[in-house]
């Protein structure tokens, strides 16, 4: 799989849970992934129940096979300080603009400029190298912002590089998209299995492919399992003849059938219904030609002992595709 996994998708498909699965699943055999947050919202401390993370890359799980997931949440006021030292040496002098309020006016007043930063010191963690060469995370995921805004987010720094024609911005717009549109990187988009949130992924997955950002599976979260058989859903609201025999083999016939076997209809025909919807829904998705990875709806929510659960089934899917 590609070295930097990006996850978006419309709010409420779960894609922060499915970012985590997702460094979990692949964190398996000894290998190290990075889970990096951009977003301030500290979903990934939740998730994984520890205190919120720091500015720093930090051990927060073990994968099977004694594999590693550190978590890092992106601060981009820290990250211009560090770009600062980085291009240009400030050092203390970055730090007394912070004390100014000029780092938080810069990042506030120019949110493409915060979109370079958060992007860069990702990419930079996809780069990075320890002493001997080898690459420090053999993955890194990243829990980007929602579909509406993930391909501006992604492609700010080709329009930074077009804007800043020489110098070190420049240079560092252009290392970063050459990280972000290469086969090192694929961008995956969370959905449910209904209209909007799939006409969304429809329409961000054009949005992607349309400046050249190479798109990834998409991942279809909270699917709920299907509980009649074809036959049983063509007619599951014509069939109360024969749950009311069933109820009545079953001896439940005390209060009348009526009350009983209307409710059981009604609960069987908005089952069938919903199959039929999500089926429309999967076509749409198939249409757009990527491999898809599904993941159930967890009836508890999702804690820890939940995350290695879908994690477990991302591993799955992961090693078929």
């Amino acid at each position: 799989m590609s070295r930097l996994q990006v996850v978006s998708g419309k709010g409420g498909t779960g894609k922060t849970t499915v970012s985590a699965a997702l460094a979990l699943a692949l964190a398996s055999e000894g290998k190290r992934t990075l889970l990096v947050e951009v977003e301030g919202r500290q979903g990934i401390a939740q998730l994984f129940g520890t205190e919120a993370l720091p500015y720093e890359e930090r051990k927060i799980a073990v994968g099977p096979g004694g594999g590693e997931v550190h978590a890092l949440a992106i601060d981009a006021e820290r990250a211009l300080l560090d770009y600062l030292q980085m291009f240009y040496k400030l050092g203390s002098a970055g730090r007394a603009l912070k004390k100014l309020g000029a780092i938080d006016f810069a990042t506030t007043i120019a949110p493409g400029l915060r979109d370079v930063l958060l992007t860069g010191k990702a990419c930079e963690a996809v780069r990075r190298k320890d002493k001997a060469g080898r690459f420090v995370y053999d993955h890194v995921v990243m829990d980007a912002p929602p579909t509406g805004r993930i391909t501006r987010f992604l492609n700010v720094n080709d329009e930074v590089a077009g804007l800043a024609r020489f110098g070190p911005i420049h240079h560092q717009a252009q290392s970063v998209m050459k990280v972000l549109k290469s086969p090192d990187t694929a961008v995956h988009l969370v959905t449910l299995l209904e209209e909007m949130p799939v006409q969304e992924t429809v329409d961000g997955m054009e949005e992607l492919r349309a400046v050249g950002l190479p798109v990834g599976p998409v991942v279809v979260n909270m699917v709920r399992p299907h509980h009649l058989d074809e036959e049983a859903l063509e007619s599951a609201a014509q069939r109360r003849t024969e749950v009311a025999a069933a109820l009545a083999r079953a001896g439940l016939t005390g209060l009348g059938v009526g009350p009983l076997v209307d409710p059981l209809l009604a609960q069987a025909a908005e089952h069938a219904e919903r199959v039929r919807l999500e089926r429309e829904q999967r076509c749409v998705l198939e249409g757009l030609g990527v491999p898809t990875y599904e993941l159930p709806l967890l009836g508890e929510g999702v804690d820890l002992a939940g995350l290695y659960e879908l994690a477990g089934e991302l591993r799955k899917q992961i090693a078929d595709v």
